[in-house]
C-alpha cells in the first residue's frame, strides 16, 4: 500500500512527498483509518515502527477539518509522554508533516525555564505534546485549559507508570472532557497497563505491530564473549572499525555511561552521554550534535534513551548485557528502524552470559558470535556463593568511603 491510497489530504500527502515517504510502516497502515474514523485506539507497537506518524499524521488531519480559521487557535489535541526527548521527537513530526496545514502546535516540558512555552501558549495553539509535570503545573498555573480537547494520547504507557507518573494521568483524566477520542500506545501490555487503559479508552479498536519478542529483520545481532576488565579495550578495538561512523552505546547505569564517554574521549573519539543526571540543555545539545554528525558516539541509559529517534542509525552497542530481554529487543530496535538495515552488537562479561540466553529465548533467534576477537571471555561466572561475598564486601568498601570522606568534611570545618 502507498500513503496515497491512504484517505489523506493533499497537504499531508505533500508533506510526506517532501520526506520522499511513499509506504506506511504496518502500525500507519491500520492506525491511520481508524484513527480518522473517530475511533479510540489500543495500540502495543515497540520503538521503530512508526508509531508517532500512525497518531500524529490522522490528528493534523482531523484538526485541518475542525479548525475554522478565525480568532485565537483552540486547545483540540493533547499528547502526554513520560521522558522530553520523547515529546520534542513527537514535535518534530508534527512539524514535518503539518507543514503544508495552518496548525499551531507547541511542546512543553520541565527542567527549563518556562517562559517561551507559555508565551507560545498565550497565543493559542491547535495541538500541545506535553509531559506530566510541566502539564499540570501550567494548568495549575492557570495557562492550560483542556475543556475543548477533541483528542488525546497516551503514548509510551508502559514507561510512564515505570517512572511513576500514574497519579499524574489519572489527575489528567479527571481534566479531560468525558466525551472524546482517546488513543493510547504502549510497547508492553501488563495488567497495569492494561487497568489504566480501560479507564482511558471506550470501545477501542486494537492494533498489535511487532510485539516485545521481536527483533527487526533488517537488524543483524553480533555478540562477543569478554571479561569486565577487557570491555573498555573490546569497545576500542571494535570503534577502530571506521565504517562505524555514529554509534548508540548502551550502559546500565549512569556512572557507567559518563565513565564510557569519558574513556572514549581520551582516546580521540568524539563522544557524550545522556542520561538523567544531565542538564536538559546537555541532554539536548549531546542529541543535536549526534544527529548532525558533530559526534561519533552517543553513550545513554535505558531511560534517557527512549525517545531518541535518529533516521537510518545503523549501530547499536550494548556495553553492558541488559537484565530484562524485553529491554534489549527495545534497545536495538534503535537501529533498523522502518526497514533499514542495522547492526546490534553485544559485549558479554561472564556475569552476563545467563542474560543472552534469556534473549535469544525471547527473540526465538541466535546471536552471531564473534570468534576473532581479540579479547575473548576467560574467566568463569562467579558462583552464588562468591556473588554474595562480592557484594558484601563492595557494601563494606561503600560504607567505609563515605565514613571516611564525612570525617574528612568534618575535619575541614573546624
Amino acid at each position: 500500500m502507498k500513503f496515497d491510497e491512504l484517505p489523506l489530504i493533499a497537504p499531508i500527502l505533500r508533506a510526506l512527498q517532501d520526506k520522499k515517504y511513499t509506504e506506511p510502516t504496518a502500525i500507519q497502515e491500520k492506525a491511520i483509518p481508524l484513527i480518522l474514523e473517530q475511533n479510540d485506539v489500543l495500540g502495543s507497537a515497540q520503538t521503530g515502527t512508526g508509531k508517532t506518524a500512525a497518531f500524529a499524521i490522522p490528528i493534523i488531519q482531523r484538526i485541518h477539518k475542525m479548525e475554522s480559521g478565525g480568532g485565537k487557535p483552540q486547545l483540540l489535541s493533547l499528547i502526554v509522554t513520560p521522558t522530553r526527548e520523547l515529546a520534542i521527537q513527537i514535535d518534530d513530526n508534527i512539524r514535518l508533516y503539518s507543514k503544508y496545514t495552518n496548525l499551531k502546535h507547541a511542546v512543553i516540558f520541565g527542567g527549563v525555564k518556562q517562559g517561551q512555552q507559555v508565551d507560545k501558549l498565550k497565543r493559542g495553539v491547535h495541538l500541545l505534546v506535553a509531559t506530566p509535570g510541566r502539564l499540570l503545573d501550567l494548568i495549575d498555573q492557570g495557562y492550560i485549559r483542556l475543556s475543548d480537547v477533541k483528542i488525546f494520547v497516551l503514548d509510551e504507557a508502559d514507561r510512564m507508570l515505570d517512572m511513576g507518573f500514574v497519579n499524574d494521568v489519572k489527575k489528567l483524566l479527571k481534566l479531560l472532557p468525558s466525551q472524546r477520542q482517546s488513543l493510547f500506545f504502549s510497547a508492553t501490555m501488563p495488567k497495569s497497563i492494561l487497568s489504566l487503559a480501560n479507564e482511558i479508552l471506550t470501545n477501542p479498536k486494537k492494533i498489535e505491530v511487532n510485539p516485545v519478542s521481536s527483533t527487526a529483520e533488517t537488524i543483524q545481532q553480533f555478540l562477543f564473549y569478554t571479561n569486565r576488565t577487557d570491555k573498555k579495550k573490546l569497545l576500542l578495538h571494535i570503534l577502530t572499525d571506521q565504517k562505524i561512523d555514529q554509534v548508540l552505546v548502551f550502559s546500565r547505569t549512569k556512572h557507567g555511561a559518563d565513565r564510557i564517554a569519558r574513556d572514549l574521549h581520551k582516546n580521540r573519539i568524539s563522544t557524550a552521554a545522556i542520561h538523567g543526571d544531565k542538564a536538559q540543555n546537555q541532554r539536548q545539545k549531546a542529541l543535536k550534535d549526534f544527529k548532525a554528525g558533530k559526534i561519533r558516539v552517543l553513550v545513554a541509559t535505558d531511560i534517557a534513551a527512549r525517545g531518541i529517534d535518529i533516521d537510518k542509525l545503523k549501530y547499536v552497542i550494548n556495553y553492558d548485557v541488559p537484565e530484562e530481554a524485553e529491554t534489549y529487543v527495545h534497545r536495538i530496535g534503535r537501529s533498523g528502524r522502518a526497514g533499514e538495515s542495522g547492526n546490534a552488537i553485544s559485549l558479554c562479561e561472564p556475569e552476563e552470559n545467563s542474560r543472552i540466553k534469556a534473549i535469544e529465548k525471547l527473540t526465538k533467534q541466535s546471536l552471531r558470535v564473534i570468534k576473532d576477537n581479540p579479547f575473548p571471555q576467560t574467566e568463569k561466572p562467579m558462583t552464588e556463593a562468591e556473588k554474595k561475598e562480592w557484594n558484601k564486601e563492595k557494601q563494606r568498601r561503600k560504607q567505609e568511603f563515605f565514613a571516611n570522606r564525612k570525617k574528612a568534611g568534618g575535619r575541614r570545618r573546624r
